[in-house]
């Protein structure tokens, strides 16, 4: 499930809270899971939780108005930290503009904003007819992240699990009921055991792999145990 942090300034509260309604049908779907600093609970510290957060999202939404500019936290932390994730292409960043403001010089200003042209929610005709749309633009990023996702781990895991092919030849006549019995020597048989090891080893820690993408966060780790049997 693709995460959502959003940042925003608590000026603009309100808006956040209505863009929060309308990620539920996201939710519902089990597209998107959302968290804001409103989720913090008493005893925990705060800035560690909101850096934790950010650094686990796939999608960071930026909720700009003047006072978000003008907020040292959501600006010099809370963007700076966002950006440098897009960058790296660990996640992307989704400015929705909320009110009028002087925004496309800042660093996030190149970026593709939630409405046409970067039109503030403030103008639209209701608040429903601007998150209408900005659902349907993050639904769509999810969705290509969630593909994108999948399709590593599926690639990831076939070059770890699927036996490299050997070009085919042409096949010669033969006849397929000849047959050589043979006898097994207790060399073939540790090999035949060795080689079976190995692949079910590389299958698991194939899996270990995949579970790491499909659920960013979660560590595992692997490691190969050789028992040594000696006859009585």
């Amino acid at each position: 499930m693709i995460k959502i942090f959003i940042s925003y300034s608590h000026v603009d509260d309100n808006y956040r809270n209505e863009l929060q309604k309308h990620l539920t049908c996201l939710q519902h779907q089990g597209i998107v899971e959302t968290w804001h600093d409103r989720r913090i609970i008493s005893g925990e510290k705060w800035a560690d939780r909101i850096d934790d957060e950010l650094r686990q999202a796939d999608i960071i939404l930026l909720l700009i108005s003047s006072d978000f500019i003008s907020s040292r936290y959501c600006y010099e932390l809370e963007m700076t930290e966002a950006l440098a994730r897009h960058n790296r292409k660990e996640a992307v960043v989704v400015p929705i503009i909320l009110r009028p403001c002087h925004w496309t010089g800042l660093p996030f200003g190149q970026l593709q904003a939630a409405t046409k042209d970067g039109k503030p929610v403030e103008k639209y005709p209701s608040l429903d007819d601007a998150f209408l749309e900005i659902i349907q633009n993050i639904a769509t990023v999810a969705k290509h992240l969630t593909a994108k996702i999948t399709s590593t781990a599926t690639s990831s895991f076939k070059s770890i699990s699927t036996p490299t092919s050997v070009p085919s030849k042409p096949e010669l006549p033969r006849s397929s009921n000849l047959a050589i019995p043979k006898v097994f020597s207790d060399h073939d048989k540790d090999t035949f055991i060795t080689k079976a090891f190995d692949y079910m080893a590389r299958f698991f820690e194939g899996s270990l792999q995949e579970l790491k993408i499909r659920n960013p966060g979660t560590n595992t780790a692997f490691r190969r145990l050789i028992l040594v049997h000696l006859n009585p």
